[in-house]
């Protein structure tokens, strides 16, 4: 077994997937930048501290859009989407996803709806970057 931490960073097809990992690596964590067919057998077989869904050229509900099999949210391993990544995780995990009629690079609000620990503290509507 590996004797440090690794973040696995799902590839999508876009450029972001290198730019993720290189960054991990800037924050001294081991990644490695997989396919998004690879089984989740496989990723947790390698004992990933955290998982990464990088962003992907696609819409989650343009035709044959890339998705990752569900079994990773399964295990105790932290998952975190990042633009493609973070709208196939929600749909994976019952949420919406919709379209807003503009683009979605820059700036834009981000409204919490609900109570999770996760956004304790953080001010709803609050700008985000996309």
């Amino acid at each position: 077994m590996a004797a440090y931490d690794t973040v696995l960073v799902v590839d999508f097809g876009a450029q972001y997937a290198q730019l993720i990992a290189r960054r991990v690596r800037e924050a001294h964590v081991y990644s490695e930048i997989v396919p998004a067919s690879m089984p989740a057998s496989e990723m947790l077989a390698r004992r990933p501290r955290g998982i990464i869904l990088s962003g992907g050229p696609k819409s989650v509900y343009a035709p044959a859009a890339p998705t990752v099999d569900p079994g990773i949210y399964d295990a105790d391993v932290p998952v975190l989407g990042i633009c493609y990544g973070a709208q196939l995780l929600a749909l994976q995990l019952g949420g919406q996803v919709a379209r807003t009629g503009i683009g979605e690079y820059g700036r834009t609000a981000l409204k919490v709806e609900g109570q999770s620990s996760l956004f304790a503290g953080w001010q709803s509507p609050s700008d985000v970057w996309m």
